[in-house]
């Protein structure tokens, strides 16, 4: 049986491999970029207002800060309380372009052992949870294996 492959959360990213990407906004007035998605105004208290317009954000970044997460957080987060909990590293990575930090989930396999700030990472596909019918995709941070 094939999966359907859904976003955990709609709109904000899209693509696939090379050409994922997560997606912000950014301000016709004051250039703020968003995430995620500002959808009705600026969120820059300074900015006279202006339009908001979709971008692709940045693949690649720096850590900022990051930790393990080693309890089972809530919703949208899908997992099975009937298995062990599986800790893993959470990662805030400030995107080379925007100079906003985002956060998201490390790979599998990748630890807080093997993280330092200043490490860089880029964004790429990932899953959040599998269910007899469908794949709920989302976002994770890799490694690029250049140091800080």
């Amino acid at each position: 049986m094939t999966r359907t492959r859904t976003p955990a959360v709609a709109g904000w990213f899209t693509g696939e491999g090379d050409g994922f990407r997560l997606l912000g906004t950014r301000c016709s007035a004051c250039a703020s970029v968003f995430f995620p998605r500002e959808d009705v105004h600026c969120r820059n208290p300074r900015c006279p207002g202006g339009d908001l317009a979709e971008v692709p954000l940045s693949r690649r970044g720096r850590i900022w800060s990051y930790t393990d997460s080693r309890y089972r957080p809530p919703s949208p987060y899908v997992s099975d309380p009937e298995l062990p909990w599986e800790p893993y590293a959470l990662i805030a990575v400030e995107l080379e372009s925007e100079r906003i930090v985002v956060l998201g989930q490390a790979v599998p396999g990748i630890t807080v052992a093997g993280l330092t700030v200043g490490m860089e990472m880029e964004v790429v596909p990932g899953v959040l949870h599998e269910d007899p019918g469908t794949t709920w995709t989302t976002w994770h941070w890799r490694p690029t294996g250049v140091g800080a």
